[in-house]
């Protein structure tokens, strides 16, 4: 290859979603050189649409709040629930963790393209519509080789490399990093909708998820957005589409069909768009770094929809590995393992806890309990905003112990 088709670049970030443009913007901001390389062209879609508060900790540490704040997403005050007659909800303002009281339900092609444009904005260099076809590893600097469309190539030399790819998970392809999921194989199945919602009592500002009213493993999501439009989708087991019709949007239809509950929320609902569906999301990897490299969010780990914690565990690593790797360029001995990948770990093993106890049925149980006391629910409501790696909460300490006593407590009550 051409001397003159190779790049020399400090820092190259595969990706411009919200782990990428998070961490390329905290990186320039420190003032080092930053490429991103982005494969598709913003906007595009992205599902995951519902923002936990502790998102907006990253988003205003990277100097974008106020853009965000100014965009006119929908504001979102918390989360609720729905089961058959039950109905609990969990307010953001009120956590035992004190964060951020609100946050936003997004339209992702817009809010992506609004963070991405915004770490440009700071200076940071992003090439849209370009693909890493491979990488080496195997030198004093890592190489990675780029696909321009036109079907040229070219090298680029790097000090480190971040992949913040998504569900790409382009690190973990091209150097056999990934490692099978633990938890089942599930599908969602969704869509956007005019929603029309006149329910008395419905509240915009919080994702409803719903319950199926005798299948506790599936549940729905509807996400209101600003525009009189909402996400709806609906995550279950494969076993739980045998049977339904082929076509998605009756297979979703039908769902909700089942639900009466959602039924009368969605009754003056216009599906107008195509429904899609995703199946065996959940991802793991071997490691979260290694030689010249290290995973964000979705390229590293997914867990499950159900608590909308992909974005947050994405620029929680962002945040995290923009701060290990700014000392590493300035000489500094660090510790990848112990600086990034352990800590980062414990917050998502909280999330994977109280997820497994959704499936489970416990953490249901806790969520629709109509006597929780007000500490408990302030506990849960700082995991639900996305705080689960604030240990000084009981809940974040001891997630799997804390679950057991308050599921078999909940359980007692019951009866």
């Amino acid at each position: 290859m051409p001397t003159a088709e190779m790049e020399r670049r400090q820092v190259v970030i595969i990706g411009a979603g919200p782990s990428g443009a998070i961490a390329a913007a905290l990186l320039k901001r420190k003032g080092h050189d930053v490429l991103v390389i982005e494969r598709q062209h913003f906007p595009r879609f992205s599902i995951g649409e519902s923002l936990l508060s502790h998102c907006l900790d990253f988003v205003e540490e990277a100097g974008m709040l106020d853009a965000v704040n100014a965009a006119g997403f929908q504001l979102k005050t918390g989360a609720a629930f729905a089961w058959g007659e039950q109905y609990t909800s969990f307010d953001f303002g009120d956590t035992f963790s004190q964060g951020k009281p609100t946050t936003f339900q997004v339209l992702r092609a817009d809010f992506d393209k609004l963070l991405a444009d915004q770490a440009a904005l700071q200076g940071v260099d992003i090439r849209y519509g370009e693909t890493i076809v491979s990488v080496d590893i195997d030198r004093e600097k890592p190489w990675l080789g780029v696909q321009r469309e036109d079907g040229s190539e070219y090298r680029i030399e790097a000090d480190f490399m971040l992949d913040a790819s998504g569900y790409g998970r382009v690190l973990p392809r091209l150097l056999d990093l990934e490692a099978p999921s633990n938890f089942p194989v599930r599908q969602a199945v969704f869509t956007h909708i005019e929603d029309h919602i006149d329910q008395p009592g419905f509240d915009r500002t919080k994702i409803l998820i719903t319950t199926h009213p005798t299948q506790r493993d599936i549940w729905f999501w509807t996400i209101p957005f600003s525009n009189g439009r909402c996400s709806l989708g609906v995550v279950a087991a494969a076993e739980h589409f045998q049977g339904c019709s082929e076509n998605l949007d009756d297979c979703l239809r039908g769902f909700v069909a089942q639900t009466p509950s959602l039924g009368g929320v969605l009754g003056n609902a216009v599906w107008d768009t195509p429904a899609r569906v995703i199946g065996g999301y959940s991802a793991n990897v071997k490691t979260l770094h290694g030689p010249g490299y290290a995973l964000l969010g979705n390229a590293a780990e997914f867990l499950d929809p159900v608590f909308s914690s992909g974005v947050t565990i994405a620029m929680r690593s962002a945040s995290m590995a923009a701060g290990v790797l700014h000392r590493q360029l300035q000489g500094e001995r660090v510790d990848w393992q112990r600086e990034f990948a352990e800590p980062l770990k414990r917050g998502v093993d909280t999330f994977r806890c109280y997820v497994e106890g959704w499936y489970a049925g416990t953490f249901q149980d806790v969520i629709y309990h109509p006597d929780s006391s007000p500490d408990i629910r302030r506990m849960i409501s700082s995991i639900l905003a996305g705080y689960a790696w604030d240990e000084r909460n009981p809940f974040v300490a001891e997630p799997k112990r804390r679950l057991r006593m308050l599921s078999e407590l909940c359980a007692r009550d019951a009866t």
